[in-house]
């Protein structure tokens, strides 16, 4: 019996020594996040620490970005000799950070934590109310372009954490925020492919916070309130045809059939003209190719920047071709904005992708949800 223990304690001995560290997170198990359609990020949390997983950034991303994310009672000689397994180590809930796309707003809000917000890049196109009134007073700084943030103001407010996004990680700008010792995380939510994995990425900001169930609890209201809308709008019959997308410089763009504007467009039971096409990014088409097919669409939706009919008609005169615009059924959210210009659209609509699907069922199938209001639409006049 003495053997067997003395040959159990010296196998553990030399397994210790040739994975002395293993064991402090891959062989102690720790509790996965749950999502439900987001892949771009992971969590596991260890109780005093966590270890987030940023698995695609961008598209064709050719690496995963790790991070410790410490709480107040992490042990601080552990990750002194661990910090080399991460990007960065950072201590949470975060207390001071910057995010540099809209649609990072809304979370914060949705968390009740936007006070921690205290930097963005370009600041007149947050659309927000209440981050406005925190802009008017002087409490979140204006970094400049987002391809080339003020690193000076950025060094001098100290935040953090730099929430990012980039469409192939060669930033410049970026890489010298990391030198100086703040943390970059890169936000990959437009890169999912469907609207609610693109909502669930609220999650992500809900662990920066130690507020993953306030996360997961307003995640489930928007799934549930998405869900509810499409199979509601599945019981219609008829499917209007749609055109989207308007001309620039003689060529006409418009979504794809794998994009989530066009998966809104089918969960609101539409006949989205161009929903059978696959790909990544818009289509680029040349104006015969869509007036032969989208001529005598009924419903013309999101004609690019194009605030009036006017300006849409004076923007390329083929426009006024098409039935939609004839028949004046065109709607757009370009006009839906906050008191700097900033498009409430693009930065709630990622979030709230509950709200985008009502909006689109009460325009084709205005005989449902009779008490709805658009919220980001509008008729185009």
């Amino acid at each position: 019996m003495k053997k067997t223990i003395l040959f159990f304690l010296f196998t553990c001995l030399i397994a210790c020594k040739s994975e002395p560290k293993k064991k402090l997170y891959e062989a102690i198990g720790g509790e996965q996040l749950s999502l439900k359609y987001a892949k771009g990020f992971s969590v596991k949390d260890y109780g005093t620490y966590k270890i987030l997983e940023i698995i695609n950034p961008w598209p064709k991303a050719d690496k995963s970005y790790r991070f410790a994310l410490l709480n107040k009672n992490y042990d601080a000689k552990f990750w002194s000799t661990e910090q080399e397994r991460f990007e960065a180590a950072i201590e949470i809930p975060i207390k001071k950070l910057v995010v540099t796309s809209t649609t990072h707003i809304p979370a914060l809000e949705l968390l009740n934590v936007e006070q921690t917000l205290v930097g963005f890049p370009g600041t007149d196109y947050i659309s927000s109310e209440k981050t406005r009134d925190r802009i008017d007073k002087g409490l979140v700084r204006e970094l400049g372009k987002n391809e080339g943030i003020n690193t000076e103001v950025l060094l001098e407010i100290k935040p953090d954490v730099v929430i990012g996004f980039g469409i192939d990680g060669n930033n410049r700008t970026f890489e010298t925020i990391k030198k100086s010792g703040i943390p970059v995380i890169f936000n990959g939510d437009w890169v999912e492919e469907s609207p609610l994995a693109k909502a669930e990425w609220i999650k992500f900001f809900g662990v920066l916070f130690n507020k993953e169930k306030e996360a997961d609890s307003i995640f489930n209201t928007i799934e549930t309130n998405y869900l509810e809308a499409k199979a509601l709008a599945k019981k219609i019959k008829n499917q209007p045809t749609i055109l989207s997308g308007a001309m620039h410089n003689d060529i006409w763009y418009l979504p794809n059939g794998s994009s989530t504007e066009a998966q809104l467009l089918k969960d609101a039971n539409t006949n989205y003209l161009w929903g059978d096409t696959k790909g990544t990014g818009s289509l680029s088409l040349n104006f015969e190719t869509v007036f032969s097919k989208a001529k005598n669409a009924e419903i013309w939706l999101s004609p690019s920047n194009y605030v009036s009919k006017e300006a849409l008609k004076n923007g390329n005169s083929h426009h006024a071709m098409f039935d939609a615009f004839q028949n004046n059924n065109i709607y757009s959210s370009i006009n839906t904005a906050g008191k700097s210009g900033g498009i409430l659209y693009f930065e709630l609509g990622t979030t709230r992708p509950d709200l985008v699907l009502k909006d689109l069922i009460k325009i084709c199938h205005p005989e449902l949800l009779k008490n709805y209001d658009l919220y980001f639409f509008k008729h185009l006049n």
